[in-house]
């Protein structure tokens, strides 16, 4: 059984499920979503053409940590005791992986958890994530590490569960989902069409035309932090106002509210509890800033492979752009991937507003810097992390 329940998980445990699939004789797969993310991810299950068999839906308006917590621990006890698989696969750090591994640890059935041994070891930073990722490597009996540096954090905490470095199923999805923009013309044309619909026609990008693409959601950089990010991006629209930001904004309101206050509530127009943006005008803004709704994976990396860099906070886009030759500044104090720093793939920026602008008006200014981060190699793997995983449990389960 795998178990996910936010759009991130979705996009790493998609491309396992379709690889299990391909083994009936040995596998029965079987697929639980907790719909921590509803919309985001029902999205992706859509790209990667997943139908799972239990759904818990447990997204409500307003809910907190306590929440998901909860109604996930209580909806995995049902679901775990109905189906007894042999083994429950949850991924990485989010609220749906502990609290699904927690489950089934009181069922005692084995845990694998994909994309271990990540850490900062500072619990607060990223909050909750890294509390969440200890707490299920504790748990796990198969721990799929996608970095030799990962394996090494789990032999130190001396694991209780067997160890297997594999890559990280991210840019396996990566892979799937830049091959098929690649190869069909109409798939990409549709992803140019939704775009421009979204507020944002990818025909503006000529050869002298950058654009940097722009994601921000986490807990920790919420108030000041968020305000200090936003501030930075519209700095550097009108000091680059022949570069695009493009900034595709998460449902929160904690993240919707400060793009209001540093942008002015004229650009936001609200709709219930959605807000919908266009080209921000004004305010010291030459039109070249963007604000769109959230965009699906597929849109998401069509756009990502035509950016010239990337501002986020998220973890996988650490993972992801690379891959795609796009250099990241991370708006964390932290990063369980430090192996894209030393790789050069990554740069910390925090929330800091002269540190967001400087290093990015290096890249954007500096040819020969920006090809040493654009050129540097991918730690995360060559796209063969779910073959890997598959082999691994089918010795552990099946001999």
């Amino acid at each position: 059984m795998l178990v996910f329940g936010t759009r991130p998980e979705a996009i790493k445990m998609c491309p396992l499920v379709r690889e299990f699939q391909k083994h009936p004789s040995s596998f029965e797969t079987i697929v639980c979503v907790t719909g921590q993310h509803r919309e985001m991810l029902d999205q992706v299950l859509h790209i990667f053409e997943v139908v799972p068999d239990y759904d818990l839906d447990i997204m409500r308006q307003g809910q907190d940590l306590y929440d998901v917590t909860t109604r996930v621990l209580t909806g995995m006890r049902t679901v775990l005791t109905e189906c007894r698989p042999d083994v429950v696969l949850v991924h990485g750090d989010t609220t749906t992986s502990m609290a699904s591994a927690l489950a089934a640890f009181y069922q005692q059935i084995p845990v694998g958890h994909v994309e271990a041994g990540l850490r900062t070891y500072n619990i607060y930073s990223p909050w909750p994530e890294e509390i969440n990722r200890q707490i299920t490597g504790r748990i796990a009996a198969y721990n799929f590490a996608p970095t030799p540096l990962a394996e090494k954090h789990l032999i130190e905490e001396r694991a209780s569960g067997r160890i297997f470095v594999t890559g990280n199923t991210v840019i396996d999805a990566l892979h799937l989902v830049v091959g098929k923009l690649r190869s069909d013309k109409a798939l990409a044309a549709r992803q140019a069409e939704v775009l421009r619909q979204a507020g944002y026609d990818v025909d503006r990008l000529d050869g002298n035309r950058k654009l940097v693409l722009i994601t921000g959601h986490r807990r920790e950089n919420f108030g000041q932090g968020f305000i200090d990010m936003v501030t930075a991006i519209k700095d550097l629209a009108g000091k680059y106002p022949d570069t695009d930001f493009v900034y595709p904004m998460h449902l929160n309101p904690n993240v919707r509210r400060p793009i209001a206050e540093v942008f002015g509530s004229s650009c936001l127009v609200r709709s219930g509890m959605q807000t919908v943006c266009g080209t921000v005008q004004g305010a010291g803004v030459s039109g070249n800033v963007f604000l769109t709704e959230p965009l699906q994976y597929l849109e998401f990396v069509f756009l990502m492979e035509k950016s010239t860099l990337v501002l986020t906070d998220s973890g996988g886009i650490q993972e992801e752009a690379p891959g795609l030759g796009k250099p990241v500044l991370v708006m964390r104090d932290t990063t369980e991937r430090p192996e894209a720093l030393e790789a050069g793939t990554v740069r910390l920026v925090g929330t800091n507003h002269d540190l967001i602008v400087g290093e990015t008006s290096r890249l954007l200014d500096d040819r020969a810097c920006y090809e040493r981060m654009s050129r540097a190699v991918n730690p995360y793997g060559d796209g063969k992390a779910c073959g890997r995983i598959v082999e691994a449990l089918s010795r552990e389960l099946i001999g």
